[in-house]
């Protein structure tokens, strides 16, 4: 990666798991790894930086090697407070965000996210085809005061912020299946036994 496109790479892990009975999503075990495990292996070979949004059992986040960033903002404000507190700690101008809960998807399928901010967008998020995934996109650091003003107004909805920047659809449609992500223990046991996966 060229020196003017280094990147940086924010796992979202901070969210409540109302359905995985309280559990941490990230360090539920999917084939023998906790699932913030296959995020991680999806960002290190095209980041620079790694981080990791994480607002419960940061001090195990921790153990991954990883700098561990809470939201620094009261209540909860869902995966727009995670971005923003990876673009206020990020030393690049490009930010490559994945959620925790999908270990489906890789490396290549990740660099897809960042080839399409090229086409000279702000942001770069995933569609399969039939409907977005906007915890997987590709973003320039420089919306932060947007993404600030956004939340102190006290919107949070991903997309409402979405759709008033410059952005594109990065088309996912050939492996729509990448994006089966882990809401609860059926899901998970299920997604086990479908055989797919490292």
């Amino acid at each position: 990666m060229s020196a003017q496109n280094k990147v940086s790479g924010v796992v979202l892990a901070g969210g409540q798991a109302r359905r995985m009975q309280q559990q941490d999503k990230g360090l539920v075990l999917f084939k023998g790894r906790p699932l913030v495990s296959y995020a991680l292996a999806g960002l290190q070979p095209l980041v620079d930086e790694v981080l990791i949004s994480a607002n419960r059992n940061q001090e195990l986040y921790s153990h991954f090697g990883y700098p561990v960033l809470g939201d620094n903002r009261p209540g909860f404000d869902g995966p727009l407070a995670g971005i923003l507190a990876a673009m206020q700690s990020a030393r690049n101008a490009l930010l490559l965000v994945t959620p925790c809960d999908s270990p489906l998807i890789n490396s290549m399928h990740l660099e897809r996210l960042l080839l399409g901010l090229q086409t000279g967008v702000d942001v770069a998020v995933a569609f399969d085809g039939e409907r977005l995934h906007p915890v997987f996109m590709a973003l320039r650091c420089r919306l932060q005061p947007s993404l600030e003003s956004y939340l102190a107004r006290g919107e949070r909805k991903l997309q409402v912020w979405l759709q008033q920047q410059n952005w594109a659809q990065v088309d996912f449609s050939d492996v729509p299946d990448i994006f089966a992500n882990i809401n609860t223990l059926s899901e998970l046991a299920a997604l086990e036994q479908q055989g797919l996966g490292e």
